[in-house]
């Protein structure tokens, strides 16, 4: 086990390359420095003063909290351990030989790392996966399932991924339901059992109301949901590419879920059927989703592959044991073990010494620096993915044009945007209305073409990554004036 954590460790810990970690950083920042938590936006000219239900506040305080302590290398650290520890809990509770389980869950691990990194999410993962423990284990050990609450109570105040626990909560009350009906338990026995669950998704519900955004955050997410925009626009919500060979790890899973099925004479619980019927269809609306399909598929298809090595009589072959004295097995053991503690300790300091050479090749750097010491004129249009980066880099000297906040500047903002970036529609919309005097955009978006070609823009600063143009004032002399 302390081998399969260590690839885990060693897989989640990854240069800080999403977009949104910046402005967690700054809003955690102000939350410690004012002692005072935001409701209205203060980052965005388009979008200033307007309502910001912020559930990610105590992550962000928890963000800047350990970046200002260890830096970005204590980031790195932490989430590698949030996320291997996520899946360990999967490898924990899949049956059959430990082998098994290892490889099954080192399927997941490859299926799920495109939504991996320095990112609130993960705290959702993680606490996903608890309440998965809890409620398997609570079968057994009841008063485990009351942990649910306080869970609840922190996760609400982490993340507005929240209503994946009281999914989880519902689909066993079904799903257990579902069996009571058939008569696969004492009916007493299952009638507790089911008050239990009841109660449970009733008392975490009612404690979702305790955050600082009150009863608004019970409909935030089916909100976000809803959004057509971030669905088009926002890549971890599109569905996934099966021709992307990202996701062939995915398709492997579900066809072989397909075949364990049909070929198997073993029959998962209806619980876990439930459970399935529920999460697939969410991991193939939304890439975003595939990790808590992993957390659900993962231990059935460890389930179902231990069956397969029984039905073919492969499963004696594993049972012979280790030949050799005990000393002699201690020592390869011990061996195998110190190659992968130093292996991925040589791997987490390359990851964290290249961090500055990873957010160049990422964000806007150069260019960051540039605004910040020529101040070229406001408003400034800025690309969606760069707002964070500049919110961290430049606020309070710049107010950005958006950023990854999409729930902030709704969906026709977001339309307007992708038309004048792309060039579609009346494109000089966003122009016009916002009097935008600055554009920072990557040197092959179309507008940057077009603006470039017109005598009404000047290009002030390009490098491979950026380029920054400024509107001309009526007073400057155009290419055509100058002879």
């Amino acid at each position: 086990m302390a081998i399969l954590a260590l690839g885990l460790f060693t897989m989640a810990a990854r240069s800080i390359t999403d977009p949104d970690v910046w402005w967690h950083l700054r809003t955690g920042q102000l939350i410690l420095q004012n002692h005072s938590l935001f409701h209205t936006d203060p980052y965005s000219f388009t979008r200033f003063g307007q309502s910001w239900i912020n559930h990610e506040w105590l992550s962000e305080v928890l963000l800047f909290g350990l970046y200002r302590v260890a830096g970005f290398g204590g980031l790195i650290v932490a989430f590698g351990v949030v996320i291997s520890a996520t899946l360990l809990l999967v490898f924990k509770r899949s049956s059959g030989r430990p082998y098994l389980a290892s490889l099954m869950t080192l399927w997941g691990a490859v299926a799920s790392a495109p939504s991996w990194g320095v990112r609130p999410q993960m705290f959702s993962l993680l606490l996903a996966s608890i309440f998965l423990v809890l409620l398997e284990a609570s079968e057994q050990q009841p008063k485990l399932l009351w942990w649910t609450a306080p869970l609840m109570l922190l996760w609400v105040n982490l993340h507005a991924g929240y209503p994946i626990g009281l999914a989880f909560i519902a689909l066993f009350l079904l799903g257990e339901g579902l069996e009571a009906a058939i008569g696969g338990e004492p009916r007493q026995k299952s009638t507790s059992r089911l008050k239990r669950l009841a109660m449970a998704f009733g008392l975490c519900l009612a404690l979702v109301v305790l955050n600082p955004n009150g009863v608004q955050i019970y409909w935030y997410p089916f909100e976000t949901l809803r959004s057509a925009a971030m669905h088009r626009f926002i890549h971890e919500w599109f569905s996934p590419d099966f021709h992307d060979r990202t996701y062939l790890p995915l398709q492997l899973m579900l066809l072989a879920l397909v075949a364990g099925l049909a070929l198997l004479p073993r029959c998962p619980r209806l619980r876990t059927l439930v459970l399935l019927l529920a999460t697939i269809p969410a991991a193939l609306r939304s890439i975003r989703h595939i990790p808590i399909l992993v957390l659900v598929l993962v231990p059935l298809l460890a389930e179902l592959a231990q069956a397969g090595l029984q039905q073919s009589g492969a499963n004696r072959l594993f049972r012979t044991p280790l030949t050799g004295s005990a000393s002699r097995t201690f020592l390869i053991n011990f061996l195998v073990l110190f190659a992968f503690v130093t292996f991925t300790a040589f791997r987490v300091r390359q990851v964290v010494s290249q961090q500055a050479e990873s957010e160049a090749k990422s964000f806007p750097t150069a260019a960051a620096a540039f605004l910040q010491q020529q101040h070229p004129p406001e408003p400034m249009m800025n690309h969606y993915n760069w707002g964070g980066y500049f919110i961290w880099k430049l606020y309070p000297q710049y107010r950005v044009f958006m950023d990854g906040r999409a729930d902030v500047y709704g969906d026709a903002l977001m339309i307007d945007f992708s038309d004048c970036y792309y060039l579609t529609d009346n494109w000089r919309k966003s122009l016009q209305i916002w009097d935008i005097q600055t554009v920072v955009l990557p040197p092959d978006a179309p507008l940057i073409t077009a603006l470039r070609s017109g005598p009404e823009w000047k290009q002030i600063y390009a490098d491979p990554e950026a380029v920054i143009l400024t509107k001309r004032q009526p007073s400057q002399p155009t290419r055509n004036q100058v002879r």
